[in-house]
């Protein structure tokens, strides 16, 4: 991974072997990164994306292990127990162009990633909403 900053954002490239939400982890650590808004394209060769089902409070995770697109991949950096907390949904797009996502669980770099991260001023946590059992934005 290699990034620069300009002003309140960082763009970022993510390169072949590497996970991304790893990577964006590892980048929030560094730069003490705390509420940001992610948007990125690439190719990967290896995902994991899920849906999460509300009565059951279930994820229903899908692997892929196949050339693809990341044709979109967008989110969120908050915090949850002072730890950088990535939520981020991922389109991609398989060699017959059929289109498959959900929430990003694995995403690892084929070709390149290439990220925005743009830091929004402030703190948002995460606190875990019992009737729905995600973890939800928290303003407290």
């Amino acid at each position: 991974m290699d990034y620069r900053r300009f002003g309140d954002t960082y763009v970022v490239r993510i390169d072949r072997g590497e996970e991304i939400l790893a990577s964006l982890t590892a980048l929030c650590e560094k730069e003490d990164i705390r509420l940001a808004q992610v948007d990125a394209l690439g190719a990967v060769d290896r995902a994991v994306v899920s849906v999460y089902d509300v009565p059951t409070k279930t994820f229903y995770r899908k692997e892929f292990n196949e050339a693809m697109e990341l044709s979109n991949l967008c989110g969120t950096v908050t915090r949850k127990d002072g730890a950088p907390y990535l939520h981020l949904h991922a389109t991609l797009c398989d060699t017959d162009l059929n289109a498959h996502g959900g929430h990003a669980n694995e995403l690892h770099v084929s070709a390149t990633c290439e990220m925005v991260v743009r830091l929004i001023p402030g703190q948002v946590g995460r606190q875990l909403d019992e009737g729905i059992g995600l973890n939800l934005f928290s303003f407290q």
